[in-house]
């Protein structure tokens, strides 16, 4: 048998299933606000300006972004150390109890400052949590499966899952605003869609009941003993110029996310605007345009290498995403079938840029230290590139002002993610075999 048979799970769909849908309804759950962006500013962070309420918004948001790189490294040790399945149980069960309880924050009008403070401590708790998911998500998926698919994977998962949740959210936002029309929306209908985070919860039972170990973190056949690579090792020697570019990649993958899809659903809301009805249409095609997106960038990965994949993208995009955004601008609310148009290929290039990514990070650790390595470097880069959106609010005196700052900061962005894939070296095919065997090729746990 080679070592690629013996790396894979006896049942890899359903490691994957449970990789794409853990991070997609997780996602999904981190989307939610975003959607109810103009009623939670009313009733839980009200304020005389527009501006500031929806930076108010976006504000809670980055709280749970901020939170995600100590989830990562505290559930990335506990997946390093006492395997993947068992930690994805906790952490998806987390995010979906923390989600729903969103739902029922009391207003501000009726309990004052405590509406806020109650909502804050939601969203920190729910940051430490998908910070863990990602420990879980991003290895037992590439882990159970075949060298040959890992690329695919890696973009199914990793932006796929993020389209797929952003997609989830968009039927859920549908269905919604159909039964609490106008006012009924911003009064219920919110709290409803908050609700519907239990997801997360109910599929944490499906990866309890079906989901079996990752291989490589088993050892393959070897079954060798558990070793414990100390948290430390991130961080020192070649570890930390390591991760020093793997978090200012995913710095700038995050940004161009955050400023596309993530922006969206406020662009099309507050600052173009666009019809609800059509609004929901448009994010709905977009996020599956991700999907396809993502999938095809990461097989591309496998065939020209990460590095290459990546950097093609991102200098496409250094020109191309500002100019689309300014487009989207220009045609306004009036030209839906433009908008739409625009939107897509938006957010098809944003997504397909970083979609190697995951398997990147993977490529980049030994099996000890995968979990902590890959989650804690895409946490924090997200992170960074998660508080994009609130500057762009806080640095727009109008609502006008939002499209010149969002190109503006895509340029940046863009900027950091290429600078930071020319001083890496290329990955694939390095992913390391076990425990207890030779760590990944360009990753020494060694000072």
């Amino acid at each position: 048998m080679t070592s690629d048979t013996a790396q894979r799970s006896k049942s890899p769909r359903a490691a994957v299933f449970a990789s794409v849908a853990g991070w997609s309804f997780d996602l999904f759950d981190l989307f939610l606000l975003l959607y109810v962006a103009g009623p939670i500013s009313k009733n839980i962070f009200p304020t005389s300006s527009p501006t500031l309420g929806i930076a108010a918004v976006f504000g809670s948001f980055a709280v749970t972004v901020i939170m995600r790189p100590a989830g990562a490294a505290l559930f990335g040790e506990l997946a390093d150390r006492k395997g993947r399945k068992g930690t994805m149980v906790y952490v998806m069960g987390g995010v979906g109890v923390t989600t729903a309880a969103m739902g029922l924050v009391p207003t501000y009008a009726a309990v004052g400052v405590l509406a806020p403070v109650l909502f804050l401590i939601l969203r920190v708790v729910q940051g430490l949590f998908v910070g863990g998911v990602t420990a879980t998500t991003h290895t037992l998926g590439t882990e159970s499966i075949g060298s040959r698919w890992r690329g695919l994977m890696s973009g199914l998962i990793g932006a796929g899952g993020a389209g797929l949740g952003a997609a989830l959210a968009s039927v859920a936002y549908i269905v919604v605003l159909a039964a609490f029309p106008g006012s009924a929306f911003d009064v219920w209908g919110w709290r409803v869609l908050f609700f519907c985070g239990l997801a997360s919860a109910v599929l944490s039972l499906f990866v309890l009941r079906k989901v079996e170990e990752s291989p490589a973190w088993e050892g393959g056949e070897a079954r060798e003993a558990p070793k414990h690579v100390p948290f430390r090792e991130l961080v020192r020697g070649r570890g930390k110029k390591v991760l020093g570019l793997n978090i200012a990649i995913a710095a700038g993958g995050g940004a161009q996310y955050y400023l596309t899809l993530g922006y969206m659903p406020t662009l099309l809301s507050e600052v173009v605007p666009v019809p609800v009805g059509r609004r929901g249409v448009i994010l709905l095609a977009s996020s599956l345009v991700v999907i396809a997106a993502a999938m095809g960038a990461g097989e591309l990965s496998e065939r020209l290498g990460r590095r290459r994949t990546m950097l093609g993208f991102g200098l496409c995009n250094l020109v191309a995403l500002p100019v689309l955004t300014w487009g989207i601008d220009r045609a306004g609310g009036g030209r839906v079938a433009v908008v739409a148009v625009l939107c897509m290929l938006l957010v098809m290039l944003a997504n397909a840029a970083y979609a190697p990514l995951m398997i990147f990070l993977n490529e980049r650790y030994p099996t000890e230290l995968r979990a902590r390595g890959t989650a804690v470097s895409w946490n924090l880069g997200f992170m960074l590139g998660g508080l994009t959106p609130t500057f762009v609010s806080l640095l727009s005196p109008d609502l006008a002002d939002v499209p010149s700052r969002l190109a503006i900061f895509l340029f940046g962005a863009t900027s950091v993610f290429i600078t930071a894939v020319l001083a890496v070296p290329e990955t694939r095919g390095s992913l390391s075999p076990g425990r207890g065997r030779e760590p990944a090729r360009h990753y020494s746990t060694r000072s």
